[in-house]
């Protein structure tokens, strides 16, 4: 799967620590697929993906990419 991560993924100084999480969510690691759908029903499989896509990439490579800060 082959998807731009970007679209789902962002970041906030103020919101969990400035971790990489869902847009809109305050949502990090730790949950379940099922466990994101039913608590969160406005969250999308496409964006449980896209995170499970950036962090694939993450490991597959030595490179860093960045999250930019997004407005609070």
């Amino acid at each position: 799967m082959n998807m731009n991560w970007r679209d789902h993924i962002d970041r906030n100084a103020g919101i969990i620590g400035g971790k990489p999480k869902i847009k809109g969510t305050r949502l990090g690691d730790g949950w379940t697929v099922e466990q994101l759908i039913e608590a969160y029903p406005r969250i999308t499989a496409e964006q449980i993906h896209a995170c499970q896509s950036y962090a694939a990439g993450m490991l597959a490579s030595d490179e860093f990419v960045d999250i930019p800060y997004s407005a609070a």
